[in-house]
C-alpha cells in the first residue's frame, strides 16, 4: 500500500490552488473525544483499544467512511510510520506513542484521522494552495458522519472537551504551509512573525509543533479555540495568510530591484547542484528546492513547474525514498540514490 502511495503525488502537493507559488497547502484539524471515556493520555490500554473498536464499528456502518483504510499502529514498521509523517497523514507525536493507536486514511488522502493520539480522534483535511473552503468542508463532513455514530464529549458552556485546554471549544486548528524565502533572505522574517503572532496565530516548523523550519517552509495556525466560532477562525487564518503573502511578494520585488544578479545566481546555482550532484542529503534538497521554487515564482526559471518541485520534495524524504525504490537503505546509500532520483526527475 505505502509503496503504491509513494509513486503517486498526494493531492495537497499538486501545485494547484490559489497562491500556489507561496502557499503549499491549507489544513483543518478537529480534535474530538468520545463521551464517557478517559482521554488517551490517562487511559489504560483496554480503554484505548475500545476507542479503536468504537471507531472501526462506525467505519463499518458508514458508506462514506468505509471508502477509506484503517491501519493499526502495531502493524506499522518504523519505516511505515516515518513515511506517514513525511506525507503529513499523521503527526510526529503519533509515532512516539504505544501500539494502541490507529490511523484512518481517506481514499484520496484528502482526509486522515488519528485515533488515540492526544485526543481520541484527530480529524485532518488537507487541500493544495490557499483554500479556506475545501479542508473546512471535508473535515466538517467527516466530523458529522462520525458524530452520527459516536457521541462526542461536549459541554454546553465550553464546547468540545479536549485533552489539552488550548483546544477546548471548537477543537479546531486551521493552518497553512507557506514558503517564505523572500522574508528570510531580506531578514524580515522575525518582524513578520512577531507581527502575526500578535494577531492570534502561531508559527511552527515543516511538520508542525515542535519541529524545525526546513526549506523556508513555515506552518501558520490559529492559537485560540475557546470563545470563537469555526468561521471566525478560518477568517483569521486566511486574513493572516493574505497579509503574509503581501509581505513575501514585497520582499521578492525588493530582491528583484536591488539584488537581481545575486538572486539569479543563487537560483541557478541551486538548479545546477540539483541537476548534477552525486550525493544529496534530504536537508540539502529542501534548501535547494526552496531556491528553485523561488526561481519559478519569480519567472527566472520557466521550464520546471511547482508540481514537479513538490514531487521531488516529497520523494527526497528518507522514508519516501526507500518506499519509492522498495529498498531499505543506509544514510550514505540514501544520499546517493536521492541525488540520482533528483537528476532523473529534472531531465
Amino acid at each position: 500500500m505505502f509503496e503504491d502511495m509513494a509513486r503517486n503525488l498526494t493531492d495537497w502537493l499538486s501545485g494547484k490552488g490559489d497562491e500556489s507559488t507561496v502557499v503549499i497547502s491549507s489544513r483543518v484539524r478537529l480534535a474530538r473525544n468520545v463521551a464517557g471515556c478517559v482521554f488517551p493520555g490517562a487511559a489504560g490500554t483496554d480503554t484505548r483499544k475500545k476507542i479503536i473498536e468504537y471507531f472501526e464499528s462506525a467505519v463499518s456502518r458508514s458508506d462514506m467512511l468505509s471508502r477509506g483504510t484503517i491501519v493499526r499502529s502495531s502493524d506499522l514498521s518504523p519505516l511505515d510510520r516515518d513515511f506517514l509523517v513525511e506525507r503529513h497523514l499523521m503527526s510526529p507525536n503519533f509515532v512516539a506513542g504505544d501500539s494502541s493507536r490507529a490511523l484512518y486514511i481517506g481514499e484520496d488522502e484528502r482526509v486522515s484521522i488519528m485515533v488515540n493520539e492526544e485526543d481520541h480522534l484527530r480529524i485532518q483535511a488537507l487541500a493544495p494552495g490557499r483554500d479556506s473552503d475545501a479542508p473546512y468542508k471535508v473535515a466538517g463532513e467527516f466530523d458529522n458522519e462520525i458524530g452520527s455514530y459516536l457521541e462526542f464529549d461536549y459541554d454546553s458552556d465550553f464546547g468540545f472537551l479536549t485533552a489539552c485546554p488550548t483546544n477546548v471549544g471548537t477543537g479546531m486548528r486551521a493552518s497553512v504551509l507557506i514558503h517564505l524565502p523572500g522574508l528570510v533572505i531580506t531578514k524580515e522574517i522575525d518582524r513578520v512573525i512577531t507581527k502575526i503572532t500578535k494577531m492570534g496565530v502561531a508559527v511552527r516548523g515543516f511538520y508542525g509543533e515542535g519541529t524545525d523550519v526546513l526549506g523556508n517552509l513555515f506552518q501558520v495556525s490559529n492559537q485560540n479555540t475557546l470563545g470563537v466560532s469555526e468561521e471566525d477562525t478560518m477568517k483569521l487564518v486566511m486574513n493572516v495568510t493574505d497579509s503574509i503573502i503581501k509581505e513575501e511578494v514585497h520582499a521578492r520585488e525588493l530582491m528583484m530591484d536591488e539584488a537581481l544578479e545575486q538572486i539569479e545566481d543563487k537560483i541557478w546555482r541551486a538548479y545546477g547542484i540539483l541537476k548534477f550532484a552525486r550525493v544529496l542529503t534530504s536537508e540539502e534538497v529542501m534548501n535547494l528546492l526552496s531556491a528553485l521554487r523561488l526561481g519559478v515564482a519569480m519567472k527566472i526559471i520557466d521550464f520546471v513547474d511547482i508540481a514537479l518541485i513538490n514531487e521531488i520534495l516529497l520523494l527526497s524524504q528518507p522514508a519516501h525514498l526507500q518506499k519509492y525504490y522498495e529498498e531499505e537503505m543506509s544514510s550514505d546509500r540514501r544520499d546517493a540514490v536521492r541525488a540520482e532520483m533528483v537528476r532523473e526527475k529534472l531531465k
